[in-house]
């Protein structure tokens, strides 16, 4: 039995989730990972997953298994990128997840040029606003944007935006006063799928949904901005997607006595496994790049 395979094979069934899942993602067969499995397990003298034809489950055994196969995994790829890095290459691959629109304007430009500079280097880069769990997708980094729920995770700040709400001058030249958030109903509002019919405010430490009804209800942030651009009605959206917007006049802040609070702008690894060299690289070169392209919301 190749134990090192075995054990692999084993983190990779639990994060896909199921025998067949993993052999679809390693290129094994079903039974491969079967008898792959079963070797191990005879291997340990214990069983690691109670399986049934519908569900898969850790044991106690397998749980603290796994915890020491993931770090054991971990070093060990540590210890390869650091013999390969002797000659001054980097080599390797990074798994990189990001918001679609963020992604778009800030990572994905640094991506290419990490690659420009790292030729043997290879990332794959997903763009979702889906929240992806790094460790079940096999993700070395994640640029997430709000407050993180999973204490499993790191996080190293680089910045932070705010929801703005806006509209054109000429949307507001002929509309009625926008002084507080319920008088939106009284007005044409363009939503995004993500906001739906509520939008959230603040005042000191009050924080509440107000419902607003949408004329337009986009699921693309640039339509959205767009159609506010054109005088269609106001929207809610976050400083940086309208920033330019904002800085040249085709958009206007209102009622900014009511933002709610500012949303960090991270990247963030698991905290279970080492960071490896190549992620620390790119967070540590790609981190003080972000903060600087990022525009402040504070500026307004």
């Amino acid at each position: 039995m190749d134990r090192l395979k075995a054990i692999a094979n084993f983190v990779r069934i639990v994060d896909s989730g199921s025998l067949s899942a993993a052999a679809t993602v390693t290129g094994q067969s079903l039974a491969s990972l079967v008898r792959s499995l079963a070797a191990l397990e005879k291997h340990l003298g214990v069983r690691l997953l109670n399986r049934s034809t519908r569900s898969m489950a850790l044991t106690s055994e397998g749980a603290e298994y796994l915890a020491w196969s993931r770090r054991m995994l971990a070093e060990f790829d540590e210890m390869e990128q650091r013999l390969d890095g002797r000659d001054g290459v980097m080599r390797g691959q990074l798994r990189i997840t990001a918001p679609v629109e963020f992604g778009s304007r800030y990572v994905a430009p640094l991506v290419n040029a990490f690659l420009q500079a790292h030729p043997a280097m290879r990332i794959e880069l997903n763009l979702s606003d889906q929240v992806v769990p790094l460790l079940d997708e096999r993700l070395d980094l994640a640029l997430r944007i709000g407050p993180l729920p999973d204490s499993g995770l790191l996080a190293r700040p680089v910045s932070s935006t705010r929801l703005i709400t806006c509209a054109s001058p000429e949307y507001l030249s002929s509309a009625a006063p926008i002084e507080q958030p319920h008088t939106l109903h009284e007005h044409a509002c363009i939503s995004t799928s993500a906001q739906g019919r509520h939008w959230y405010f603040r005042s000191g430490d009050k924080q509440w949904a107000q419902q607003v009804n949408p004329r337009l209800l986009c699921s693309s942030v640039r339509a959205a901005s767009l159609a506010c651009v054109q005088g269609l009605g106001i929207a809610r959206l976050m400083h940086y997607q309208v920033a330019q917007e904002l800085a040249d006049g085709r958009l206007l802040r209102i009622l900014s006595a009511f933002e709610p609070e500012d949303l960090p702008i991270q990247l963030v690894y698991p905290h279970s496994l080492q960071l490896s060299p190549r992620v620390k690289a790119f967070v540590d070169w790609a981190g003080p790049q972000l903060q600087q392209l990022t525009p402040d919301a504070r500026l307004l």
